[in-house]
């Protein structure tokens, strides 16, 4: 037995330390937030049990979700005419947050990446174009603004315009609050190309 496994505090750091964007000296603040509370240890395994046992993806969007159809997808006061393509439910949460979207999601589980292996077939490209029905009048492209992001909505604005439907991408640019003085190049070209009119 090593030494994390005889430990059980050890232990606990070194599987925090395992999530994203939790190092070691966060995990160890965290294991000891835990072992100091009588009751957060109890809670939080039942949590995650909970969330092991009872989390499955929503067959229609394949967003996280302990109901199939997920609340998205089962709520009628959606516009069933807009879908719009994320790579991960962090960032479905994200648009959901902002409370100005109230159309469809579509969770692809990543982005095109040939040289990590991941190409059409292990993303959910195929379920997307199922989905696609004569009441959908517009896929929204948001995939993240990277390299692999801007392949993957490429990828599908290819897909999904041959079937006579409005393909858009969101817009990126100029944070809200930023200064110009502080803004990398690349964010102010690309906010100079997709300017509007007012």
């Amino acid at each position: 037995m090593n030494e994390t496994q005889a430990d059980p505090i050890e232990r606990l750091i070194h599987e925090l330390s395992r999530l994203p964007g939790i190092g070691s000296k966060t995990a160890a603040r965290l294991a000891f937030a835990i072992v100091r509370s009588e009751t957060l240890a109890g809670d939080l395994a039942e949590a995650l049990v909970g969330v092991r046992d009872g989390v499955d993806r929503c067959v229609t969007c394949g967003n996280p979700s302990a109901a199939d159809p997920c609340a998205i997808c089962s709520d009628l006061q959606r516009d069933p005419a807009l879908i719009c393509v994320v790579e991960r439910p962090q960032d479905l949460l994200a648009i959901e947050r902002s409370g100005t979207y109230r159309g469809h999601f579509h969770v692809l589980g990543g982005a095109l990446s040939p040289l990590d292996g991941v190409g059409p077939e292990e993303l959910r490209v195929k379920e997307l174009l199922a989905r696609i029905q004569d009441s959908t009048t517009e896929i929204i492209l948001a995939t993240n603004p990277t390299v692999e992001g801007d392949a993957t909505a490429l990828y599908l604005a290819r897909l999904v315009k041959p079937l006579g439907l409005l393909v858009s991408r969101i817009a990126r640019g100029v944070s809200v609050g930023a200064e110009l003085e502080y803004t990398d190049s690349s964010t102010i070209s690309r906010a100079l190309e997709e300017r509007r009119q007012v």
